[in-house]
């Protein structure tokens, strides 16, 4: 058997750029839109200002510092901010190697580490981390280490953790062929987001290879690449969908950047031409409503 013959046995094929999807999220829609590196309740309440003003849609907001990093105040805030939005709020786990004591993870060559958990000490850490967030209403995880998503994939299974939870798999991962990114659905993943840089034919081989959906950057920081996909937006849905667009992530300096007020209203600002340019390209293109199914939004926690 030739290796592309069996690559389809396994669900894996090679895929262009007019392979359109099929595939849709479960309220029949395309697209939403997600803004990352929200850390705070204050700049989430700008966020959302700035969203009614420009009158776009949002879905999902992204804390990407850490959980342990937050008060609990301040996830009860985030959480009930994103709650009266009906948005979702994903908060990231915090142990990582970058924050441990690891000095590999500081070099040049070590960095390959990126965000994973290193000893039984740090992957405790991180599930507690978890039970934090989740005891306190949060339902939207974003995790950067592929044995931690196989725990709590375990842990949601065994009623450890909500049934509701939802887990996202962080660029950070290095993730982006199409076995990767079946590999992280068995482990129980409800959104991946893949390495930044995929051309159009390479998500949509991701496409055809999964069903949950695919985070794409519609821009990025300078730290990664700084790069703007705006016009590439409309071909992204057509082979992708069902997608979250992850915008405005150009307002920052690098992953966990500390958002200020001014800037969320910028991010915001990006959202907008994000969506100008499908009404034009692609009007036909579907986005879910505010508060649709399936939405990791944030319960009230019982006190």
């Amino acid at each position: 058997m030739q290796s592309p013959d069996f690559l389809k046995t396994l669900g894996i094929s090679k895929a262009y750029p007019n392979d359109h999807s099929r595939k849709r999220f479960p309220d029949g829609a395309q697209y939403r839109f997600e803004v990352p590196g929200i850390q705070k309740p204050d700049t989430l309440s700008s966020l959302l200002e700035a969203a009614q003003d420009y009158d776009v849609t949002l879905h999902r907001v992204t804390q990407t510092r850490g959980i342990m990093l937050l008060t609990d105040q301040e996830i009860k805030e985030m959480s009930y901010l994103a709650r009266e939005a009906k948005i979702e709020l994903f908060l990231s786990v915090g142990p990582r190697a970058t924050y441990d004591t690891s000095a590999s993870a500081q070099t040049k060559e070590g960095a390959r580490i990126g965000y994973r958990l290193r000893g039984y000490d740090n992957l405790h850490y991180a599930v507690e981390d978890v039970r934090r967030a989740s005891e306190l209403g949060v339902r939207g995880i974003v995790i950067y280490d592929e044995g931690l998503l196989w725990v709590l994939g375990k842990m949601r299974e065994h009623g450890e953790l909500p049934g509701n939870m939802h887990f996202k798999v962080s660029a950070h991962t290095g993730h982006g062929n199409p076995a990767s990114a079946k590999l992280m659905e068995e482990l129980g993943a409800d959104s991946f987001n893949p390495v930044r840089d995929l051309q159009i034919n390479m998500l949509a081989a991701l496409r055809k290879a999964i069903n949950i959906s695919i985070d794409i950057h519609t821009e990025n920081p300078q730290s990664s690449g700084g790069f703007i996909r705006h016009y590439e937006v409309p071909d992204i849905i057509k082979v992708a969908a069902p997608v979250y667009l992850k915008t405005g992530g150009s307002v920052a300096r690098h992953h966990g950047y500390e958002t200020s007020q001014k800037e969320a209203v910028e991010r915001i600002r990006q959202v907008s031409l994000v969506r100008d340019m499908i009404e034009r390209y692609y009007p036909e293109a579907k986005i879910s409503d505010v508060g649709t199914e399936n939405l990791a939004i944030p319960e009230k926690h019982m006190e």
